[in-house]
């Protein structure tokens, strides 16, 4: 099978446990603003590539890599590939790597079923825990990802939870408190805040695309360290 790829990074440190291969898949449903890769949102655009190709590529890697880390997939949004992810994921679990999906939970539940089959870790980015905020920031239905979460929790999928901290619009302590509670649910081995980052902004201009956040000042590391006491 065949599948739209981004990019590949060969050695990721920031992708889940250990040293990773990271596959950044092409097309995604949500157009967040402060997306740092706008280039994997139309799901026309990257390179075609087939799964086993990829699975030998990664091999390649394998003795780097099996320890400690493994392999995830990133986006873009994977799931908008499911049929895709599941068989790479699949083939890599075969030869021994351990698998990872960074997902913002948005897409076909019964195709994340399936990729979930195969997939040793969950990075789920709970952008907002307002409604409001999600639909606004990111362009889709909160409840989409909250019934994803459901399904990893049923069904014990080691998860991490993430959210990146964007000033003026969800870096306060009620915020943080309301992720806090909801993640809870879902019993995830740790919560990840993330400061909010601009070092994309020459990728929208190169794009032509408008950056929203553009006048949104960065999140400082004592603001991080503040609310990370909260969790």
């Amino acid at each position: 099978m065949n599948g739209r790829i981004s990019s590949f990074q060969s050695m990721g440190a920031v992708d889940g446990p250990g040293l990773r291969c990271a596959v950044f898949m092409q097309g995604c449903p949500l157009r967040c603003a402060y997306c740092h890769n706008p280039e994997t949102w139309e799901s026309r655009g990257g390179d075609e590539v087939a799964a086993e190709t990829l699975v030998q590529k990664i091999l390649r890697y394998k003795n780097y890599i099996q320890k400690t880390g493994g392999v995830t997939l990133s986006g873009g949004e994977p799931l908008l590939q499911w049929q895709f992810a599941a068989e790479l994921l699949g083939r890599l679990k075969k030869n021994g790597i351990h698998t990872a999906l960074d997902t913002s939970g948005i897409g076909d539940l019964a195709g994340a079923e399936e990729v979930l089959k195969v997939t040793d870790l969950v990075l789920c980015d709970i952008k907002f825990t307002d409604e409001a905020d999600f639909k606004n920031y990111c362009g889709g239905e909160l409840s989409q990802v909250y019934d994803f979460l459901g399904m990893t929790n049923s069904m014990n999928i080691p998860l991490w939870i993430r959210q990146v901290i964007v000033p003026g619009i969800n870096d306060t302590a009620e915020s943080v408190k309301r992720l806090k509670e909801r993640a809870a649910l879902y019993r995830p081995e740790k919560i990840q805040l993330l400061p909010f980052r601009k070092l994309c902004e020459a990728k929208y201009e190169s794009l032509g695309i408008e950056f929203r956040l553009k006048n949104v000042p960065e999140c400082g590391k004592e603001t991080i360290d503040s609310l990370r006491k909260l969790l």
